[in-house]
């Protein structure tokens, strides 16, 4: 009874923290739906779609308004106004925290990374990646390269029924292979596949709405059994093939002639070993590597998968999309960047996918730097802000009809490309995706390069395919599907 009567106690005394903890921080943070002691407001958010609960909530307390995710107050901002001045302000550069993320790589890397430690790698990361021709021609041939190698692959199904998910992941991953490892690998080499695989399956966990209860409640995360504990076996095997690849390159580096973004940190970290305060180090370069892999192909792959299926959904598109691949390029030259200019309508299309299918609807948290006053509120320092990249990318101002996928969202009267502020599937400022330019001539040469060589048939009739996504959570995840790809 005694110790019943102590655990009550306990449990009362946790309650009334949390409750008071809550209100103190609240009277100077901006508005939002009263939470829970404890699990703050999780259980009036729909795990399985935040951004449609996001949307909800800011037209009840207007576009700055806080949410409790657990204990921890997080700022929402709703809107291209105030995203893109949050996304611009360096007082709002900081990265929110992911909890899975944390225990998965102690925030290390470029991505998760803060303060000095971030800008010191993402200056390397940017700095060696244009070198190794990010955004510029050598790169482009590599893309070229490795749509041919695609469209072989895509070959060898002899228009039979295929799920594309494991195939149109290795074209953009072998891109970023060729600038991190110096190879490419071939699309049946179980090491590569095997990657492929524990990537996808992370994307798939990481976006559930398990996973979104565990970041709310991070002690779920150590004591509960559950898929995130998947997601920590996959990292460690994906860090532990990346470790091996880094102990090879060591074994034959050459200090002059740097084949790769892992030779480049390499040299980094031995310039900087006299240096006790460097942020360069072994377990930096295995973190920083992941990013760079992330960022250069997983979001690519799904964005290719899902733009597909719309495709084979909306074939009006389509057949316009090839038409001017057709007069433009026609049937055998391989497309290049330069086309693009002439191809407002593919180009378009290209825009338009991104825009409809919103891949990360709330964008990567970020955080105040400092304790900062915004719209007339005081944000203390360290409070996570999630920048709803849904409200911009889907303002029905900008974009009429938002809902529906339509290539003349970027197209004006003339039938001429028509570029938009609101465009930020990359994010904005300071933290905006490191692979954007990569990510963007990859998607432009490679469905372009697909459409100009294929049919696309669907397994079921055109008006029974879904689009819509398996969850819409931290990320957008395509439902599964088949079709024929048909030799034009």
């Amino acid at each position: 009874m005694d110790a019943v009567l102590v655990l009550v106690l306990i449990l009362s005394s946790l309650l009334l923290l949390s409750f008071w903890r809550q209100n103190s921080e609240r009277r100077k943070l901006p508005p939002g739906p009263t939470p829970l002691p404890i699990i703050g407001n999780i259980l009036q958010i729909d795990v399985k779609d935040i951004s449609k609960s996001i949307k909800k909530f800011s037209e009840v307390y207007g576009p700055v308004f806080t949410l409790y995710f657990g204990l921890k107050p997080t700022v929402v901002v709703y809107g291209y106004e105030v995203v893109k001045e949050v996304l611009d302000g360096e007082e709002f550069s900081g990265r929110g925290v992911f909890p899975i993320v944390t225990k998965v790589n102690n925030d290390l890397g470029v991505i998760f990374s803060n303060g000095t430690k971030w800008k010191e790698l993402r200056r390397f990361s940017l700095m060696t990646l244009r070198n190794f021709g990010m955004g510029k021609r050598s790169i482009e041939d590599r893309i070229q390269e490795e749509a041919s190698c695609l469209v072989e692959e895509l070959r060898k199904t002899n228009g039979s029924l295929c799920d594309p998910t494991f195939i149109l992941s290795c074209a953009p991953s072998n891109v970023i292979c060729s600038v991190i490892f110096h190879n490419r690998f071939d699309y049946k080499d179980e090491n590569f596949l095997n990657l492929m695989e524990k990537f996808n399956e992370n994307f798939k966990i990481l976006n559930s709405p398990w996973m979104q209860v565990c970041n709310a409640i991070p002690a779920f995360i150590d004591y509960l059994p559950g898929s995130h504990n998947k997601v920590i076996k996959n990292f460690a095997e994906i860090k532990s093939y990346i470790l091996r690849r880094v102990k090879e390159h060591q074994e034959t580096l050459d200090m002059d002639n740097p084949r790769d973004f892992i030779d480049c940190f390499l040299i980094k970290i031995e310039q900087e070993k006299h240096n006790p305060c460097t942020e360069f180090t072994i377990q930096s370069l295995v973190a920083t590597v992941t990013d760079v892999f992330v960022a250069g192909s997983e979001t690519t792959s799904t964005t290719l998968r899902y733009g597909l299926l719309l495709l084979l959904k909306h074939t009006e598109v389509t057949a316009k999309v090839q038409e001017e691949i057709d007069h433009v390029i026609g049937r055998h030259r391989r497309p290049c960047m330069q086309d693009r200019t002439r191809m407002p309508y593919t180009d378009a299309m290209v825009h338009e996918i991104q825009r409809y299918i919103n891949l990360i609807p709330n964008n990567v948290p970020h955080a105040a730097t400092c304790n900062v006053r915004f719209r007339n509120y005081v944000i203390p320092k360290g409070t996570d802000l999630i920048t709803s990249l849904t409200s911009v990318l889907h303002d029905d101002k900008e974009f009429p009809n938002p809902e529906v996928f339509d290539p003349g969202h970027f197209l004006d009267e003339h039938g001429n490309f028509k570029r938009s502020d609101y465009f930020m599937p990359f994010s904005s400022g300071k933290r905006m995706c490191v692979g954007e330019a990569l990510a963007r001539m990859e998607l432009f040469l490679l469905l372009t390069t697909i459409v100009q060589n294929f049919n696309l048939k669907s397994f079921v009739a055109t008006k029974d395919i879904d689009t819509t996504p398996l969850t819409n959570t931290f990320g957008c995840v395509p439902p599964s599907y088949q079709l024929y790809f048909t030799p034009r």
